[in-house]
């Protein structure tokens, strides 16, 4: 996924015009202070790994501290021997500069561009693209095990993108995201899925192809039985329902539901639909094989609602994501 890398700013400028002259331009807070918080939320997230997993090794529960190397906590595993510090077999281990992480994560909150990102770390402009999809990847993996109660779904589609691809083009390539050849749907557009109980739970997945088979891989071990599935009509998620043997709902008009029936409708997984493609808009495009982290990126800020703050995403980004969390 960080492979390419792309050849612009989302601004439409070369990227050497965006990279900083100068190191931590906007520090999270004074030196000192960053210094000291980064072991202690270093530590944290090694308590919290410690409490899921046990050792990162062999799952053993025996696990001593082992001093610090590299300013980062270290444990040593009485069963295995094995030593291992809190962001061990996380996408954030071999990441250098803990102490201006704060500072992407609230990039991340903000829904900086990269090139804003850059300038907000003090880092050149590809290090804040790598740092951007090191911290997307857990979060992306991050969803409810399950959608319970009353489930809406729905399709949506994007436009598939190879922004940041330099070669082999299967078309000529569009500016700032472009828009489609043909008009409503066609093969330039990429189906996602999108489910959300009324807890506000949700589950995303981009389909290789809009049927039930791909349906049923991205969502059927988290939509079961016992929940009641509110959907369009389409004929992809019809037959996943009945093939999953879900009780389901197919509203005439998506927006109106019936009189007597008021609480099934898919107003809400229409109304996130609306705020993923509005959210979307400021990065011009959203490379396709990037897309599955640009989803948990939105679904996390939805997760961590007003208690968003930079430290939550830091361990969300180590893999003790909102969900993760509320499962602990």
């Amino acid at each position: 996924m960080e492979a390419d890398l792309p050849t612009s700013t989302e601004e439409g400028e070369p990227a050497q015009a965006k990279r900083p002259a100068a190191v931590a331009t906007v520090p999270f807070g004074a030196a000192n202070a960053t210094e000291r918080a980064e072991p202690s939320l270093l530590s944290q997230i090694g308590h919290a790994r410690l409490a899921d997993f046990g050792c990162l090794h062999c799952a053993g529960d025996d696990v001593r501290p082992w001093g610090k190397a590299s300013g980062k906590p270290r444990y040593r595993c009485v069963t295995c021997r094995k030593t291992f510090n809190p962001l061990t077999g996380t996408p954030l281990a071999g990441l250098h500069y803990p102490e201006r992480w704060r500072d992407q994560a609230q990039a991340l909150i903000d829904g900086e561009t990269i090139a804003k990102a850059a300038k907000r770390c003090g880092v050149d402009y590809t290090t804040a693209f790598r740092w951007r999809h090191r911290f997307l990847m857990a979060l992306a993996r991050d969803k409810p095990a399950r959608l319970s109660g009353i489930v809406e779904a729905d399709e949506t589609f994007i436009l598939e993108s190879f922004k940041g691809k330099r070669r082999g083009l299967p078309r000529a390539a569009r500016k700032r995201g472009g828009k489609a050849g043909k008009r409503g749907l066609s093969a330039e557009q990429v189906p996602v899925m999108v489910a959300r109980d009324r807890t506000g739970a949700t589950i995303d997945a981009v389909l290789p192809r809009l049927d039930a088979a791909s349906i049923a891989v991205a969502m059927g071990k988290a939509i079961t039985g016992s929940a009641e599935l509110c959907c369009d009509g389409g004929t992809a998620i019809k037959a996943f329902a009945r093939r999953a043997k879900l009780r389901f709902h197919v509203l005439p008009a998506p927006g109106s539901p019936l009189p007597e029936e008021p609480d099934l409708h898919i107003n809400n997984v229409n109304a996130y639909h609306g705020r993923l493609k509005e959210w979307l808009r400021r990065f011009h495009g959203v490379a396709t094989a990037n897309l599955p982290n640009y989803l948990g990126w939105r679904r996390t800020i939805e997760a961590f609602g007003t208690a968003s703050d930079p430290k939550a995403w830091v361990m969300g980004a180590a893999g003790l994501g909102p969900y993760q969390q509320a499962s602990r």
